[in-house]
C-alpha cells in the first residue's frame, strides 16, 4: 500500500504552484476552481506574498486546490492497479475526501472555502494562535500544556505536539517552555482544532447538510483516530467535527505502519508530512510532490517497492 498524503495549513509557500501551472491544462483547471472557491487561486499560487497566503480564508482553499490538482496528476501517472490509500492532515482531509471519491472536487473546494472564511472570522473573536512543542513525551506534554490552560491540537508524532490557545498563554509557554522541549510559534491565525472554533464548526455543519457524499473508492484514513472510513457520510461528518477536535496524525502513521505501508507521496505544498514520516515511519520511502518533475520519482518508488 502506498499512502498519498495531503498537507494542512502552514505548508503553503509563495509561488509554490508556479511549476505546475506552466501546463495550460492545470492552469485552466485552477482558473475554473477559482470561481468555485471565490478567490483567485492562480494569483495566490504564483505571485501572492507570504502575508496574503497566510490568511486562513486564502490558505485553506489554496492548499486543498493544490492538493487535488497534484493528486489528480499523480493518480493519472501511476500504473493501473497501484494500491493507494489517502489521508490528509487537518484541512488536507478535504483533499483526501475529493481524491478518494467522497466529494466532488467542486464540493470539496466550496466547502473548504466556507471553512476558511468561518475559521478566519472565529479567529477574530479573541486573540489566539498555535505553537509546535518539540521534544518530550506526548502524554506527559498533554497534561503539562493543559495545566497551563492550553489545548493539544495536533498530535503529529515524531516528538511533535502542536498546542493552541490564547496568544497570552502561548507567549508564556514560549518564554518558559516545558523542560526538555522547544517551542516554535506557527504561522496560523487562530486556535484551530479547539473549542475556539465552535462557531465555524456550526456553519460547516449547516453547509454539509446540503451535500450527498459517496463511499470512498480508495482506503481513506481519518484524523479522528487513524482508522479507515468506509462510509461517505462518516467521512463528511469527520470533516465537520475535526474543526474543534485534535488531529491525530500520530495515530494515522501507526495505522499506515500496521497496514503495511510501502511508501508515501505527499501532495503539494509538500514537505511537512514527509518530515514527520522520516521520524515516525523510519525506513519508509517518501516523495514530496512539489513539481511535475517529482512524478517520475513517485513512479520509481512504486516500481522498486
Amino acid at each position: 500500500m502506498f499512502v498519498i498524503a495531503a498537507p494542512g495549513q502552514g505548508s503553503q509557500k509563495p509561488g509554490f504552484l508556479e511549476p505546475w501551472l506552466s501546463d495550460s491544462v492545470h492552469a485552466d483547471t485552477l482558473r475554473r476552481w477559482s470561481d468555485t472557491a471565490g478567490i483567485d487561486l492562480v494569483t495566490h499560487g504564483t505571485v501572492s506574498d507570504e502575508a496574503t497566503i497566510k490568511d486562513t480564508a486564502v490558505a485553506q482553499p489554496l492548499i486543498v486546490a493544490a492538493g487535488i490538482l497534484t493528486g489528480r496528476a499523480l493518480l493519472a501517472s501511476l500504473p493501473e492497479g497501484t494500491p493507494v490509500a489517502f489521508a490528509g492532515h487537518s484541512v488536507g482531509e478535504f483533499t483526501a475526501a475529493a481524491l478518494s471519491g467522497v466529494l466532488s472536487d467542486e464540493d470539496a473546494l466550496e466547502l473548504v472555502a466556507l471553512r476558511g472564511r468561518a475559521m478566519a472570522e472565529a479567529s477574530q473573536l479573541i486573540d489566539t494562535g498555535m505553537a509546535a512543542v518539540l521534544g518530550g513525551n506526548a502524554e506527559t506534554l498533554e497534561a503539562d500544556v493543559a495545566s497551563r490552560g492550553l489545548h493539544p491540537a495536533n498530535f503529529n508524532g515524531g516528538g511533535q505536539l502542536v498546542v493552541a490557545g490564547t496568544q497570552e498563554l502561548l507567549d508564556g509557554l514560549a518564554e518558559s517552555p516545558i523542560p526538555g522541549t522547544r517551542v516554535i510559534p506557527l504561522a496560523v491565525a487562530g486556535a484551530f482544532h479547539t473549542e475556539f472554533m465552535e462557531s465555524a464548526q456550526g456553519r460547516l455543519a449547516d453547509a454539509a447538510q446540503a451535500l450527498t457524499p459517496h463511499d470512498p473508492s480508495y482506503p481513506l484514513y481519518t484524523n479522528r483516530d487513524g482508522s479507515l472510513l468506509s462510509r461517505g457520510q462518516d467521512a463528511l461528518d469527520s470533516l465537520v467535527h475535526q474543526v474543534t477536535r485534535p488531529v491525530r496524525w500520530d495515530s494515522c502513521m501507526e495505522s499506515f505502519a500496521s497496514d503495511g505501508i510501502r511508501g508515501m507521496m505527499e501532495l503539494a505544498p509538500a514537505g511537512a508530512l514527509v518530515g514527520l514520516a522520516k521520524r515516525g515511519l523510519k525506513g519508509v520511502p517518501t516523495v514530496a510532490m512539489n513539481t511535475p518533475d517529482n512524478l517520475p520519482q513517485a513512479l520509481e518508488m512504486v516500481a522498486s517497492a
